[in-house]
């Protein structure tokens, strides 16, 4: 155990880091996300000093982005130190270049976080040594972003991650504690440059203006971190009364009723609709697009086909429902394909895949197929469609509209063809001229939609 340290009594016994870990769920493994600099390196110290009360694993994982010349020589010294600490240690390498639009800190974040989900085993803890100055510095980048509740509760203290859960341990103490204690029992790090560039947001609000905070009135940046936890509260009150206000709204799986939301008070229906897109696993939109979801597809009658969308995510809003998905992928113009009926065909723009099933004396008949005159094609406009049982040829558009078919999905449908007709619409019917008779050979149609 490392000796006492003045002023960093939390850090002398680690028996607190026992407990903290301790009202957590029990992980299949700890993990350790080691940089290299101060706050991991005391991180994996600690939990390195407690390797023997623990009940399960202990490793460490560093993430070389590539970024800086000297990353090559950090992977080695983090190798060092988890040889000298007996951790074993998991060295990955990233392509952390940023695309086009997408900032550096954010394609840094990204790569890392994506290694660590696929390094991460099921149920294990991933441990980041975030500490209070960094969640003061997070605040204050959100209230300059304009962000609410959610966005100025911070980090959370746990959280899911792929299939494991990131989990924050040193939350509760600041950066001059960490470094006191480190300089005291003689740690070494490594001082990564990039930490003093100002051009970077979060560097500027560490350097210069959470100092010029703390010079204002001492205790500033634990006082901005309990502001934090104050809006963290605040903000799963707002998910328990959104969870409350859609229970009967939700028609399906990304589809809401407006009906039910229209007595609701402004503020409360974007909170509502901020909740809902959330939980689609979409970005949620800022305030002026939130207002035109409440404004427009909210109040949209009948069969009009408002859409708002923003970088990421759509709503769109059809006989009273509103529809939150991914942007949809364009159908190829003209697209169109023979099909023997052997094996999966793959539709394109991410629509699935078709395939038949042999059954008897239902489905399309066997023989077209065998005779080589089937294809698949997109809705064109003024396609006609004679449904089995229905004695009279109807344009594909009553049809679509009569089962309550979107106008966007209308074009995405996969159309089976036989000499110029409409075989098979599917998920919708076939063609009355092209089902197998009774105790007839036939082929049921199967869509599997993909992520249309």
């Amino acid at each position: 155990m490392y000796g006492a340290v003045p002023g960093s009594d939390r850090l002398t016994n680690p028996d607190w880091l026992l407990e903290r870990l301790g009202k957590l769920p029990v992980p299949s493994r700890y993990r350790v996300a080691f940089s290299g600099g101060l706050d991991s390196t005391v991180l994996l110290h600690l939990m390195a000093s407690v390797r023997e009360r623990l009940t399960v694993p202990l490793d460490a994982v560093h993430v070389d982005h590539g970024l800086h010349p000297h990353s090559g020589e950090w992977a080695r010294q983090c190798e060092a130190v988890c040889r000298r600490l007996g951790v074993p240690l998991e060295q990955v390498k990233v392509d952390a270049r940023p695309r086009l639009g997408e900032g550096p800190e954010a394609a840094a974040r990204e790569a890392r976080y994506r290694a660590f989900v696929e390094g991460l085993e099921p149920d294990a803890f991933l441990l980041t040594a975030h500490h209070e100055d960094d969640q003061a510095e997070t605040l204050l980048l959100q209230m300059l972003r304009g962000a609410g509740p959610r966005g100025l509760a911070g980090m959370p203290e746990y959280r899911p991650l792929g299939k494991g859960w990131l989990v924050r341990p040193l939350l509760a103490l600041s950066r001059s504690e960490l470094r006191g204690w480190a300089e005291a029992v003689g740690l070494v790090w490594i001082e990564d440059p990039g930490n003093f560039d100002t051009g970077f947001d979060r560097n500027r609000i560490r350097h210069d203006i959470l100092p010029g905070l703390t010079q204002c009135r001492s205790g500033a940046a634990h006082a901005i971190a309990r502001s934090a936890m104050h809006c963290a509260e605040a903000s799963e009150l707002l998910d328990e009364l959104a969870t409350a206000d859609l229970e009967g709204s939700e028609a399906a799986p990304g589809i809401l009723a407006a009906e039910p939301l229209r007595t609701l008070s402004p503020a409360r229906l974007r909170n509502v609709l901020r909740v809902w897109i959330r939980l689609q696993g979409l970005p949620v939109p800022d305030t002026a697009n939130l207002n035109r979801i409440s404004e427009e597809v909210m109040s949209a009658r009948g069969d009009s086909e408002p859409l708002v969308h923003w970088p990421g995510a759509e709503v769109r809003g059809y006989r009273g429902h509103l529809y939150a998905m991914a942007p949809l992928e364009p159908v190829p113009k003209g697209w169109q394909m023979e099909w023997s009926g052997a094996g999966k065909l793959v539709l394109p723009a991410g629509l699935g895949e078709l395939s038949l099933r042999p059954v008897q004396g239902r489905g399309l008949k066997a023989e077209l197929f065998a005779r080589g005159s089937v294809s698949v094609h997109f809705r064109k406009g003024g396609e006609h469609c004679r449904p089995a049982g229905r004695g009279h040829s109807h344009l594909l558009k009553k049809l679509f509209q009569e089962a309550g078919i979107p106008p966007w999905e209308r074009g995405r449908i996969p159309i089976l063809g036989v000499r110029g007709e409409s075989a098979a619409v599917a998920g919708l019917c076939y063609g009355e001229a092209f089902v197998a008779a009774v105790g007839e050979a036939g082929l049921e149609l199967l869509w599997n939609r993909g992520r249309h």
